[in-house]
């Protein structure tokens, strides 16, 4: 049998090394992209529930701030634990993948 499309046998080191990612110079990678979502996400969290405390201890009266803030962090934790879930999700299927 000819093997036209090269798809049978080990892969030679130049089909290897074509089919690596070239990432360009100064492109954060994915976890650090990752790792600065999740801080600012924990910061804003932080944020809310400090305004939470400011407000109950009478040291601020802006309840629409407060909720704004607290609004945005909840937000953003979804879409961060969304993201997670789809990570999660992405991970059982490759884990399916029969080689």
């Amino acid at each position: 049998m000819i093997d036209s499309l090269g798809l049978i046998g080990s892969p030679t080191t130049s089909q290897v090394q074509s089919a690596r990612v070239q990432v360009p110079s100064g492109a954060a990678s994915f976890v650090d992209s990752l790792k600065r979502n999740i801080e600012h996400v924990d910061e804003m969290q932080q944020g809310a529930a400090l305004a939470q405390e400011e407000l109950m201890s009478g040291m601020r009266d802006d309840v629409e701030g407060v909720m704004i803030e607290t609004q945005k962090a909840d937000t953003a934790f979804r879409m961060l634990l969304a993201l997670r879930n789809k990570l999660v999700e992405a991970y059982q299927e490759l884990q399916q993948l029969r080689v």
